[in-house]
């Protein structure tokens, strides 16, 4: 028996690059090299102390029995909650599905909607695994792409133009990842004008990033009447709340869709881990408005965004931008394509991340992988003394390259 025996729809997706990339910097620690880590998407923060305190009272009480596909009852009303009090939605809590990360979330919903042919529509650059999760499902992805001169935003024009009878749904994202941007109010009214003539295409949309966000309040598309009926809202407590290794998602999506996604999740994993259900209701009962723990962190993540766009703009061919949320940069490095030293040759972003891992010992996370060859993602979701360390490195690093 050999490596034949793998399905072709396994041989057809890629292994996710930030998580790649996070092993090769975990293979040079482990050799006793220092390598700084920016490609990661995980908050350098501890997950809140009542949150924590939550997680254990649910051992106490022995909540650690068969949970509900769907989630707990109460954790669902929770939800329903949350999204009226932040995002002014009104979802029923059989609407809501708890899943096992908002990746899950995702590929439940397009392993739900998807037949071969159909087609999602997303703007590049986009997370990394968003294609390769609808490829699984079958789909075919529809990339347009934005620029930096543009924020990396979706314009109207260009979602119309990419709307076909093939189209099963749109993948919004705001705030970004990868590059960190926020659609504006007047922004997302610019996309639905477009949607709502085309009742049958679902608006996925990831709202991970909502409280990281630096210039006011976060629009969810759902909270838009001419829509509503088409969304589905993807969320969980990964990033806000510091919650990485809980692994807590969720989506709020119409009854059809929902139970399609508790079918489809009860025959693969069932219900979320109880104690980390547990811990999650904990964390979305706190108003983000009210929420210390949130400020300090939002406000750390701002001050080393802007600490990480001053210190690339001293680099000679950087292209960069501000981004208005999450914790990434996407810079423009094409200037160092077909540039060498020594045993390099710099080709693509893939070739200037290896080159960066292994000579500045600095790890990136490269642009072909989020739909978009001529950057690279940097995550600043760590201490403002590393940030600082990884770009001087990276700086001697590119200097070198002619």
């Amino acid at each position: 028996m050999n490596e034949n025996i793998i399905s072709t729809r396994i041989r057809d997706i890629s292994m996710s690059a930030t998580l790649e990339m996070t092993r090769k910097s975990r293979e040079l620690k482990a050799a006793g090299i220092d390598v700084i880590n920016l490609s990661i998407g995980e908050p350098d923060f501890d997950t809140p102390g009542p949150v924590k305190e939550a997680a254990f009272r649910a051992i106490e009480q022995n909540i650690t029995h068969y949970p509900p596909i769907a989630g707990f009852k109460d954790l669902q009303v929770v939800i329903t909650e949350k999204l009226k009090r932040d995002n002014d939605v009104d979802f029923d809590p059989g609407q809501i599905v708890v899943s096992n990360g908002a990746k899950q979330s995702l590929a439940n919903i397009f392993l739900s909607i998807l037949n071969p042919g159909d087609e999602v529509i997303m703007a590049a650059p986009y997370w990394v695994s968003y294609a390769d999760i609808i490829k699984l499902a079958g789909g075919t992805v529809v990339s347009v792409h934005t620029s930096i001169a543009d924020d990396f935003k979706l314009r109207p024009e260009q979602l119309a133009a990419a709307i076909t009878k093939n189209t099963k749904a749109f993948l919004f994202n705001s705030p970004s990842n990868p590059t960190g941007m926020v659609y504006s109010q007047n922004e997302i009214a610019g996309l639905v004008d477009v949607l709502k003539k085309y009742p049958d295409i679902l608006i996925v949309s990831d709202e991970i990033y909502e409280h990281i966000n630096y210039n006011g309040m976060h629009v969810s598309i759902a909270s838009f009447p001419e829509v509503k009926d088409q969304v589905v809202v993807v969320n969980g407590v990964s990033k806000c709340y510091a919650m990485t290794g809980w692994r807590i998602g969720y989506m709020a999506a119409p009854k059809f869709l929902a139970e399609a996604c508790i079918k489809l999740q009860g025959q693969y994993t069932s219900g979320a881990g109880t104690i980390s259900q547990m811990a999650a209701m904990a964390a979305i009962k706190n108003p983000p408005q009210d929420s210390e723990y949130i400020h300090i962190m939002v406000s750390a993540f701002k001050d080393r965004r802007d600490l990480l766009v001053e210190k690339l703009n001293q680099i000679k061919g950087m292209i960069t931008y501000v981004p208005e949320g999450a914790f990434y940069l996407f810079p423009d490095v094409r200037y160092f394509y077909g540039k060498k030293t020594g045993r390099y040759e710099i080709n693509n972003s893939s070739d200037l991340s290896l080159y960066l891992l292994n000579e500045a010992h600095v790890a990136v996370a490269p642009g072909d992988a989020f739909g978009d060859p001529n950057g690279i993602r940097i995550s600043y979701a760590t201490s403002s003394d590393l940030i600082s360390k990884a770009v001087e490195r990276m700086k001697e690093a590119l200097e070198k390259l002619q």
